[in-house]
């Protein structure tokens, strides 16, 4: 049951992950985006700051490397996927946008060969192609059956596929920071240079926003995307991502577009087609096939291997 818990908690994370676009498409119609994302990470970044304080008594010795690959993990996977997706989101439904996001996959794959130069097994491999050929099901089938395009339509998709490879970067440039630093201070530092790159927009928006307008709905929705999207689901991704390969956490990100889909038929009562049962079919296949152990050839191997490939 142990070597479960690092799938359990990367599943765990994509589908809060996924309330994200149903949760901050309702924010957007209150909210700037400057300001939203301000207000989400400085939240998380307060508690992420107590809690390792609590627990390491300090913040992170980083190297110079460290402070590199989290200046473009937040830059990246913070500021623009929040950027690209809340704008995205303004100009195109949640369900089109949990539909982009199910090529996160994709993404996760390709900057996996990449960066890491990671030799997928074939049942990593075979897991990817499933949760491609899912993405691909929804992403034809809903073209088809359930599509009205217009150029804001189109403009939105496209600053969501953009959201798409910030996340690909979040996900798997993690593994590039010492091994000494732990997740919540991976998480900690994230959500605070995250909310550093936000601040002088967000004060910009403050200046005129009218926050007596806002209702106890809107608050406890920000509250929501800092405490649980920013600070729980982070921790139990980045405790996941460290103990299984980045091929196998590329299957498991396609629960994220999937909780959003279903999220926006619930709370959005945006229109579920049976195409989207086909793509939750082949996602769910893929994250069976990416699960598999390694084979018993596999695990006699020297110590050494075993430890390259851990």
């Amino acid at each position: 049951m142990k070597s479960a818990v690092p799938y359990l908690q990367v599943a765990a994370a994509m589908l809060i992950v996924g309330s994200f676009v149903i949760v901050n498409k309702m924010i957007v119609r209150t909210f700037p985006v400057f300001l939203a994302s301000e207000l989400r990470l400085l939240i998380g970044a307060i508690i992420m700051t107590l809690l390792l304080l609590a627990r390491e008594g300090r913040f992170p010795a980083l190297t110079k490397k460290d402070w590199v690959v989290l200046f473009f993990q937040s830059f990246i996977g913070v500021f623009l996927f929040s950027f690209f997706m809340l704008y995205g989101l303004t100009y195109t439904t949640a369900l089109e946008s949990g539909i982009i996001t199910s090529m996160t996959p994709v993404m996760v794959g390709l900057i996996s060969l990449l960066f890491f130069r990671e030799r997928l097994r074939w049942n990593q491999t075979a897991g990817i192609v499933c949760a491609v050929l899912g993405a691909l099901a929804i992403n034809i089938f809903g073209g088809m059956f359930n599509a009205s395009w217009s150029l804001q339509t189109l403009w939105g998709n496209l600053l969501v596929l953009l959201a798409v490879a910030g996340e690909g970067v979040f996900l798997t440039f993690g593994k590039l920071v010492s091994k000494q630093v732990s997740p919540i201070a991976i998480t900690t530092m994230t959500s605070l240079l995250g909310s550093a790159f936000f601040l002088p927009f967000a004060a910009y928006n403050a200046a005129s926003f009218d926050f007596a307008a806002v209702s106890a709905t809107d608050w406890l929705l920000v509250l929501y995307t800092g405490i649980v999207i920013t600070v729980i689901a982070t921790i139990l991704l980045n405790q996941g991502i460290a103990k299984i390969s980045a091929g196998s956490s590329a299957a498991f990100t396609a629960l994220m577009p999937l909780s959003t889909i279903v999220m926006s038929a619930l709370f959005l009562y945006e229109p579920f087609h049976w195409y989207h049962f086909l793509g939750i079919a082949f996602v769910f296949a893929g994250i069976a096939f990416a699960t598999l152990p390694p084979s018993r050839t596999k695990r006699k191997a020297p110590v050494a291997a075993q430890t390259k490939s851990s």
